[in-house]
């Protein structure tokens, strides 16, 4: 991951234009924000990135943890959520260290792909340790092996042309096979899983998942996962059965 995280931290071209950046995010704020339940909930964006919109997912809850690996971003984050007294910002390291059964609602969107399946077993167990016996996962963004970047292109066009910058993606697509992440991706590459993959991963961390019907962000052909402790799960089918 450290790859990923170098280059995150650089100044990239990943956004066709300020649009697309300011829009990518309010809508990823809008799904993070449709898993919150109660005003009172915890929550831990895990890898979080920029985070432009994280105000709008505070105003749903009680607190909200902004977890970021590059310490770069980290640090324009804590710049940029000073003021607002629900935000706090935490290194991967910090979060190590927070409270066990702490937290409501861990949200982990496109982050997984960046991840060796080693890193993500560990950030699993961490997580599992930090929800509270009733808390949810959310793991967003899970590209799958049979769908490849032609689809991410689509669907960044597709959504490009709802939202108004379709001539700044089409611009953008050239930067981006002409850059850093085109080589990076080539090179490193980004990690996928079948449905039955992920589940088995997240059951082999001791986690009930399932598929979300929907995904987090604009690209339908990636997945999103919801899961609990998986003891919860069996509690509730004992005391249905009393």
């Amino acid at each position: 991951m450290d790859d990923w995280i170098d280059y995150y931290d650089s100044t990239h071209t990943i956004y066709a234009s300020k649009l697309h950046r300011d829009l990518h995010f309010q809508i990823i704020a809008k799904d993070i924000t449709s898993y919150i339940t109660s005003p009172d909930a915890v929550v831990l964006d895990y890898a979080c990135g920029e985070a432009l919109s994280a105000a709008r997912v505070a105003e749903a809850c009680s607190k909200l943890f902004l977890a970021e690996p590059a310490p770069g971003v980290r640090g324009r984050l804590i710049a940029r959520f000073a003021p607002n007294m629900k935000i706090r910002v935490r290194s991967l390291d910090d979060v190590r260290k927070m409270e066990e059964s702490s937290i409501d609602l861990v949200v982990m969107n496109s982050v997984a792909q960046y991840m060796t399946p080693g890193e993500l077993d560990s950030a699993l167990a961490v997580i599992r340790r930090l929800l509270k016996p009733n808390g949810r996962l959310v793991l967003g963004d899970i590209l799958r092996p049979e769908v490849g970047m032609v689809r991410d292109v689509i669907a960044l066009l597709h959504f490009a042309q709802a939202k108004g910058f379709l001539k700044d993606a089409l611009k953008g697509l050239i930067s981006t096979a002409l850059s850093d992440y085109r080589q990076l991706r080539s090179r490193v590459g980004l990690q996928r899983y079948s449905e039955a993959e992920m589940m088995a991963k997240l059951a082999a961390a001791g986690f009930a998942a399932s598929r979300a019907r929907y995904n987090i962000g604009h690209n339908p052909w990636r997945m999103t996962f919801v899961a609990r402790h998986a003891f919860d799960n069996f509690q509730s089918l004992i005391q249905s059965d009393d």
